[in-house]
């Protein structure tokens, strides 16, 4: 495999809204994240993903994009814009642009023109159908967000598609034109400076409509390949795909280094088994960990040798992980120190969520008018009509509505947890009093200092980056552990996934082994005898013939 500079980088993701507040309106911004550098430096990451502050409408807060060129006042201008690249870049930091190319709003000056008349130049920069014969939708496909994917224009008596809100109307990635003013945009930001792009639900531009084949559809990889010619693929820039639909089949075909794709790609598997079969995320399935060990394996041996896997917990989308994985109660510190040692010992990139570096948890916001993220809302409202009740729905809120992880992040034990001096734009988790950065850098022991060791390791161990990866203790319903091989070298990684005091009988063939213990979130593990007596939550990682 050839060796790239990102290989043994972390990425930590920004939702900036939620970030931190420099001037008292409640919403993050671009100059407080870069009155925050500092402190990302001193976790020792390398890569920001910074969620969408484009021009906006913030219909779906900055993922519905009406000016691909310029900033939304509440995040700042372009000069800030430019000061945080320049400012991280003097930190060994890149700034990965969250690019969203599948839709664009309804505000986009693109979509506008086309809504003047059908014969505008921009207006097959969309997907328009007519009505069918009873005068509705043309098909009955369904927004993600809930309700029809079509959208009704009156003036020209035509139906447009939308696959998230009816403000985010999907680009018509079949006319070259589209190709060309997409690829410009994206050139003049690397032009800026950054280090690549995060692109949102990539998998969605090679749709096939009429067929209502969405995701991976057959002109998919051709389109990213042309992509990749014309922007990216001049440089040595990062570049992840947002891909639901994707198999680990489907993830080789973007990131093996001889398809002139992808960097590597974000898949779900591992997040989808908590999901009910048919209610989806709205309805929790308990934590089966044997079939997790099952998804971790398949997609990390799938990917060993020509792929590189993205390895994460959570994003701006999913629930904390701490609070969906390990526990947001009694073991919250142990847990979620267990959760980074097993994330950053796996082969990938790694990528930490804002706050996750601190364990911050799920919120429960007793009731829905304190929530704000659209899919929440409309899916409440429909569901409801439909004979869901209140309580099932606000119980899959509570586990898996996407303002949990958009709750402000909490710096400190002041009002609003340091971070606004104004009125937040969403209400803060009550916890920021116990759980915050300030209480954490003063904590020897803590959440944060466990992570900023993580990141300093795999820059100093190449069997982390590098290493194979073989799974242990398959049959084991407790305990998920691996080894990771490097020349000489072997990592032994075990991760007790529950609350449980457990005994674990030890392999004969490693019964002697005795080594360097690079982290434990315990007492350090130098050596393994006939069994082990794991903690609540333990884990540890064993270098062996270093």
């Amino acid at each position: 495999m050839e060796k790239k500079w990102w290989h043994n980088a972390v990425v930590y993701q920004i939702y900036p809204r939620s970030f931190m507040d420099s001037n008292g309106d409640g919403i993050g911004d671009l100059a407080g994240i870069i009155s925050k550098l500092d402190y990302l430096q001193q976790l020792g990451i390398n890569l920001i993903w910074l969620s969408p502050v484009y021009r906006s409408p913030m219909d779906d807060n900055g993922y519905d994009i009406s000016d691909y060129e310029d900033i939304a006042a509440e995040f700042g201008t372009m000069a800030e814009m430019e000061e945080l690249i320049r400012q991280a870049k003097q930190r060994d930091i890149h700034i990965l642009m969250d690019l969203v190319v599948n839709h664009t709003s309804d505000e986009h000056p693109w979509f506008i023109e086309a809504l003047k008349f059908p014969n505008n130049p921009y207006r097959d920069f969309y997907i328009w159908r007519k009505p069918a014969a009873d005068g509705g939708p043309p098909n009955d496909f369904r927004s993600y967000f809930g309700g029809s994917g079509w959208a009704y224009d009156e003036a020209s008596g035509e139906y447009y598609l939308h696959q998230f809100s009816k403000r985010q109307p999907d680009l018509n990635w079949e006319n070259p034109r589209v190709h060309e003013e997409v690829h410009a945009m994206m050139n003049r930001w690397l032009d800026k400076g950054i280090g690549g792009f995060r692109m949102d639900v990539i998998d969605l531009i090679g749709k096939e409509v009429d067929k209502q084949v969405m995701a991976n559809g057959k002109n998919l990889h051709m389109l990213i390949r042309q992509m990749n010619r014309a922007t990216f693929g001049k440089g040595d820039y990062v570049t992840v795909g947002e891909a639901w639909s994707a198999s680990p089949q489907d993830a080789l075909l973007y990131s093996a280094s001889d398809r002139e794709e992808l960097s590597m790609v974000f898949q779900f598997d591992h997040i989808k088994q908590f999901w009910d079969e048919h209610a989806g995320k709205w309805r929790s399935k308990p934590f089966v960990l044997a079939n997790f060990k099952a998804v971790i394996e398949k997609w990390q041996t799938a990917l060993a040798d020509r792929g590189w896997n993205s390895l994460f917990w959570s994003n701006h989308d999913l629930p904390r992980a701490v609070s969906k994985f390990g526990d947001e109660g009694e073991f919250r510190e142990a847990s979620a120190k267990m959760l980074g040692t097993a994330l950053h010992c796996l082969k990938g990139t790694p990528y930490i969520y804002q706050g996750e570096e601190i364990g911050m948890t799920n919120v429960r916001y007793t009731t829905i008018d304190e929530y704000r993220d659209i899919e929440s809302l409309n899916l409440y409202r429909e569901r409801l009509s439909g004979g869901v009740s209140h309580d099932e729905m606000m119980t899959g809120i509570h586990a898996n509505g996407r303002d949990n992880a958009r709750t402000p992040m909490q710096w400190d034990d002041s009002p609003n947890a340091g971070f606004t001096t104004g009125m937040p734009w969403i209400t803060v988790n009550p916890n920021y009093r116990e759980i915050n950065v300030a209480a954490a850098l003063a904590e020897p022991d803590s959440i944060l200092w466990h992570y900023q060791k993580l990141v300093a390791l795999r820059k100093q161990y190449p069997i982390l980056v590098y290493g194979d990866f073989r799974p242990i203790l398959k049959e084991h319903p407790q305990v998920f552990a691996w080894l990771r091989t490097l020349g000489e070298e072997q990592l032994l990684v075990v991760n007790n996934f529950t609350r449980e005091h457990l005994t674990l009988d030890i392999p004969q063939a490693m019964q002697a082994w005795h080594g360097e213990c690079l982290i434990s979130n315990y007492a350090p593990r130098n050596q393994l005898a006939v069994s082990l007596e794991l903690q609540p939550y333990e884990s540890f990682a064993l270098l062996i013939g270093r």
